[in-house]
């Protein structure tokens, strides 16, 4: 992997099917979650779902192929909801930092727009993602703790809330 930079930029439709292509084995192959592109409406229309309001969808790139992404939906009431966060396995690791990057890329944008707070939903599964979310400060919260507007996933067991103002 060494030789290849990883640029971070803002979503572009031209990657949608590099965005599906990175998404959907990560859920189906590695974690055994049962999910269609189709069934997730927002990656037929990343920019029409998440780059609205204080939202936006940033990708990391090698080589012009996606190898994470990130997605911030506005929700209204200075809120936003972190979704679509992946990274391919080979490029997952303190070594690349590009999860970090992802986040701080995220984390800097709501910060500059005025989030006051952020909510994630994930799965059991993911237990890397958890580990990685509390290590940057997200604190677990219970679904009755989750604002009105949040976009429940039927996968979802776990949640997540930052708050960027205090």
């Amino acid at each position: 992997m060494s030789g290849h930079n990883v640029t971070l930029q803002r979503y572009q439709p031209a990657y949608q099917q590099g965005v599906i292509a990175l998404i959907l084995p990560i859920q189906n192959q590695e974690f055994g979650i049962a999910i269609t592109a189709e069934q997730q409406p927002d990656l037929s229309d990343i920019a029409g779902f998440y780059q609205q309001g204080q939202g936006g969808f940033w990708l990391a790139v090698v080589d012009d192929r996606v190898v994470g992404c990130i997605g911030l939906k506005d929700i209204g009431n200075q809120q936003a909801a972190l979704r679509k966060m992946f990274v391919a396995q080979a490029w997952r690791g303190r070594q690349y930092g590009v999860a970090s990057a992802l986040l701080t890329t995220l984390l800097a944008h709501a910060r500059q727009q005025q989030v006051k707070e952020i909510f994630l939903g994930t799965t059991d599964k993911f237990l890397a993602a958890h580990r990685f979310y509390e290590k940057n400060a997200f604190s677990e919260v219970t679904r009755e703790a989750l604002p009105a507007a949040f976009p429940l996933m039927s996968v979802d067991s776990k949640f997540y809330r930052l708050s960027l103002f205090s």
